[in-house]
């Protein structure tokens, strides 16, 4: 699918460097392309595995907090950061989890084709019920050699896409990586 993104990149490149002071929009709205397959579904049947210095959990709000180098683990999905805090349900499911570190991180392999995607950020906000990770600060997002950057990244763990915005004065990148065609045929 990566290929099929280039001409559309690669028709909105003169466009978006001929004018500088072009919206973000337009980028934004490449980004909301779903580039990335559905997260491997074996992931959330697995078990959650936290590892943490410090656990803290009071059952009157059903709220968690980890701190110290914290590492959960489902599946291929890995998140880490210097701290996290996780909602609970009533019925002691995840409802939210925020981390944050310098940088929080997430992985997880997309599918075995599109390989591992790999993002990282100041916080990393998770919702369960939506499955989207939003990555706030110094926000990062790779996969298959393609990667995003940007203040603000929304990716769908669910559908596969990604949302970037920028924050002040600063742009949304978006890099990819160049096509392996060696049919293409040279002007000579």
């Amino acid at each position: 699918m990566k290929s099929s993104l280039l001409p559309i990149v690669r028709a909105l490149a003169p466009k978006l460097s001929a004018a500088s002071h072009i919206s973000a929009l337009p980028v934004v709205m490449l980004l909301a392309l779903p580039i990335y397959s559905h997260a491997l579904p074996s992931d959330a049947n697995q078990p959650i595995k936290l590892l943490a210095d410090r656990a803290t959990y009071s059952e009157s709000t059903g709220v968690t907090s980890y701190s110290g180098t914290v590492v959960i683990t489902q599946g291929t999905l890995k998140l880490t950061a210097d701290n996290i805090t996780v909602n609970l349900s009533e019925q002691r499911s995840i409802q939210s989890a925020v981390a944050t570190g310098r940088p929080a991180t997430m992985q997880q392999v997309v599918t075995a084709e599109k390989g591992l995607a790999k993002g990282r950020a100041n916080k990393i906000d998770y919702n369960a019920a939506t499955g989207i990770m939003t990555l706030t600060g110094n926000a990062k997002l790779t996969q298959n050699g393609a990667s995003f950057a940007g203040n603000v990244i929304r990716y769908s763990l669910k559908a596969g896409d990604v949302e970037a915005t920028a924050g002040g004065n600063q742009r949304v990148e978006l890099i990819f990586p160049p096509n392996n065609n060696t049919n293409q045929t040279g002007i000579r």
